[in-house]
């Protein structure tokens, strides 16, 4: 089943960070996990899931993820920390 998310992995705690979106969180999150898809994530070895934010449609979800691409790094720093202070890999969460 398809379900719009944003998402935003790290490489560790405040390490480095990618925002994306998908409509597929768990397959999408599987692929940057297993370094299947040559770029950015694939080569900072960015795989841990800290946060994601679910949408009722696809063109919200890339609203948002847009409107955080704009945001300043602390700004990304402290939506994680609000949800996942412990920066845990939210992987086990969305596979239940």
């Amino acid at each position: 089943m398809k379900q719009p998310a944003v998402y935003l992995l790290a490489s560790k705690k405040h390490g480095t960070l990618y925002i994306g979106v998908t409509s597929n969180l768990v397959a999408r999150t599987w692929q940057h996990r297993q370094h299947v898809v040559d770029g950015f994530t694939k080569r900072y070895n960015v795989d841990k899931l800290v946060w994601y934010e679910l949408h009722g449609c696809m063109e919200a979800a890339i609203l948002r993820e847009k409107q955080l691409k704009k945001w300043n790094r602390e700004w990304k720093l402290r939506l994680v920390e609000e949800v996942n202070p412990e920066w845990r890999d939210l992987w086990d969460e969305i596979v239940g």
